[in-house]
């Protein structure tokens, strides 16, 4: 087990903050895990979180000590989560930018979220939707739904 003496961790990296940490293998996604909300100082989440993706991830076998030279990590810390308000889904549209933020939607007990960066691979604001919503759990038109809310977070963004 990791100990670390908080009293040497600058205040800064003590302070709650949200983070994901996405892991790379020879630029292929290979682990992402996080939370949306700050639960925990920074320097905890950061290693939790590096720990989750390289062991805890269901979408990927446990990380190999061999695969380490292969790898990249993105360390993504994220803002408080802002709620979109919208009239519709063309208000909605109208309110989301792509690339600037990470979308979280929200409905009933399903919850998703997607890091700016999927913008890259999902530029189509309703294909973004759409995929968030299949990644909730939820069917592809679920964003539609008038009671889906919608929250928005920036990111600031290290990659070693």
């Amino acid at each position: 087990k990791l100990e670390i003496d908080e009293k040497k961790v600058p205040k800064n990296l003590r302070e709650k903050r949200a983070t994901f940490v996405t892991l790379l293998k020879n630029g292929e996604f290979r682990g992402c895990i996080g939370n949306i909300l700050p639960k925990f100082p920074l320097y905890k989440d950061v290693i939790n979180n590096s720990l989750s993706a390289a062991f805890s991830d269901p979408r990927f076998p446990q990380l190999k000590y061999a695969e380490l030279k292969e790898l990249k990590i993105e360390i993504s810390i994220l803002t408080v989560p802002k709620r979109i308000i919208y009239n519709d889904t063309d208000d909605l549209l109208a309110k989301i930018k792509p690339g600037d933020y990470g979308i979280i939607l929200q409905s009933g007990f399903f919850q998703a979220t997607f890091l700016p960066d999927v913008w890259k691979e999902l530029p189509k604001k309703e294909d973004f939707l759409t995929n968030l919503s299949l990644k909730a759990g939820l069917a592809p038109d679920a964003w539609k739904n008038p009671e889906t809310e919608f929250f928005y977070y920036r990111t600031e963004n290290f990659t070693e």
